[in-house]
C-alpha cells in the first residue's frame, strides 16, 4: 500500500559491499544499524535539508548525498510539492558500512512512498547513484542495492541498470568491527592496480559464482570457501591496522569468512548462527582492545527487508 501521509520516518540501514570476492557488484544489508530520516511534503517546491544530527554534513541539497539523489528524483517526477529532509546520522561517514548509501537511498525511497510509489526499486537505485557519485567520485550501486532491495544483491549491469536479488541462508549472521580511523573511498580506490593477472581474475570469478551457488543451496561450507579476495584485499588490508590478526582470530573462532567491508576500515565476518557471530565479535574485540584505537562492534542478522518505516 502506498504511504499517503505528508510525513514519513524511516530507518535506512548500513550495508557491507564487495563481500570479499565481489568488488563493486556484491553487497548485503545489515539489520540493527542505520540512519534515521524524516521526510515531509512542503508547499514550496524543491529539496531542503532542515536538520542534521550526528555528524557535520552540508545542509545545501546539491552538496549532500541525500539531497543530490532527491533532486535527481524530483527532476524526473516533477511533483507539485517540495520536500524537507531531516537526517539523524548514526553511520559514521568513512566507516566502510555504506554511510553515504544509507542517506542517498533513504531520501529517494521515502519521497517515492510519499508520492504513492511511482518508481520501482531499480529506478530508485538509479536516482540514488547520483548521490553516491558525490561521495565516491563514481556511480556504483553495490551498497545502494542492498539498502533498497534488502538482503544480498548483485549488480549485474550499470548500463542498463540491472540488480539481481540473491537468497539469504536463514542462519547467516554478520559481525562487524569498525576501528575508528577514516579511510576515504576515493583514496582506497586509488591504490588498486589497473591491471590484474589472468590467474587472479579466474580465481575471483570462480569465487563469485561459488558464493552465489552457496547462497542458493544453503551450503555454508562452500560459502566460507568462496569468501576469498585475491584482487583487492591484498592492497586495501594494508590501510587497516591489525586486519590480518582480526581475520585469523575470527576464523579460529568459527567464522565462515572474513573480509573488508566496502573500502574499509570496517571488517566483516559471516557466521552460521548468532552464537558463533557473537563469539567472533569477542575475538575481534580482543585484537583491538590491545591497541589504542577506539572501535565499535555489531552483530546482525542479514536484513532481507531493507529500509523500514518507523512509527
Amino acid at each position: 500500500m502506498a504511504y499517503i501521509n505528508n510525513e514519513i520516518k524511516i530507518l535506512s540501514p548500513a550495508t557491507v559491499a564487495n563481500v570479499s570476492c565481489g568488488f563493486d557488484v556484491l553487497g548485503f544489508c545489515l539489520d540493527n544499524v542505520g540512519d534515521e530520516m524524516i521526510l515531509r511534503k512542503t508547499e514550496e517546491k524543491g529539496i531542503r535539508i532542515t536538520k542534521i544530527e550526528g555528524y557535520n554534513l552540508p545542509f545545501e541539497a546539491e552538496l549532500n548525498v541525500a539531497g543530490v539523489s532527491a533532486l535527481a528524483l524530483i527532476k524526473d517526477a516533477k511533483p507539485e510539492c517540495g520536500f524537507e529532509i531531516e537526517i539523524y546520522k548514526k553511520i559514521k561517514p568513512g566507516s566502510g558500512i555504506g554511510s553515504s548509501s544509507a542517506s542517498a537511498a533513504g531520501s529517494v525511497w521515502a519521497i517515492n512512498e510519499l508520492l504513492g510509489k511511482p518508481y520501482n526499486t531499480t529506478q530508485l537505485t538509479a536516482f540514488a547513484m547520483k548521490g553516491e557519485a558525490l561521495a565516491s567520485g563514481s556511480e556504483h550501486a553495490d551498497n545502494l542495492a542492498p539498502v533498497l532491495f534488502g538482503g544480498f544483491t548483485l549488480v549485474k549491469s550499470l548500463s542498463p541498470l540491472q540488480i539481481l536479488e540473491i537468497p539469504t541462508p536463514f542462519e547467516l549472521y554478520a559481525t562487524i568491527i569498525h576501528p575508528e580511523i577514516e579511510i576515504k573511498t576515493s583514496e582506497s580506490r586509488a591504490i588498486l592496480p589497473k591491471e590484474i593477472p589472468l590467474k587472479n581474475a579466474i580465481t575471483q570469478w570462480a569465487n563469485v559464482g561459488s558464493l552465489v551457488h552457496a547462497m542458493h543451496t544453503n551450503d555454508y561450507n562452500l560459502l566460507g570457501q568462496s569468501l576469498n579476495d585475491v584482487i583487492v584485499e591484498p592492497y586495501r588490508s594494508k590501510l587497516i591496522p591489525h586486519f590480518n590478526a582480526v581475520k585469523t582470530e575470527s576464523l579460529k573462532t568459527g567464522a565462515l569468512g572474513v573480509g573488508i567491508s566496502g573500502s574499509g576500515p570496517s571488517i566483516f565476518a559471516l557466521s552460521k548462527g548468532k552464537k558463533t557471530a557473537e563469539s567472533v565479535a569477542e575475538a575481534m574485540k580482543n585484537v583491538y582492545s590491545k591497541t589504542d584505537i577506539n572501535f565499535n562492534t555489531y552483530v546482525s542478522k542479514i536484513n532481507t527487508q531493507g529500509i523500514k518505516i518507523l512509527n
